[in-house]
């Protein structure tokens, strides 16, 4: 039991970039100050080469 549990952990460690250049995580938070208030931005995302995908929170 223990083996066929232990081949999904193996095969998703094996995908996750290893044999190529690691994917680097990006992270913003803006502040702003207006006439409606304080307001916050947030940001997350990743970047491999000229690729970026980045989600807004």
């Amino acid at each position: 039991m223990k083996h066929l549990a232990a081949l999904p952990i193996i095969a998703l460690l094996a995908a996750c970039g290893a044999d190529g250049e690691p994917v680097r995580p990006t992270y913003s938070t803006t502040i702003g100050v207006g006439q409606s208030g304080v307001h916050t931005h947030t940001s997350v995302g990743a970047r491999k080469g000229n690729i970026s995908v980045r989600i807004g929170l």
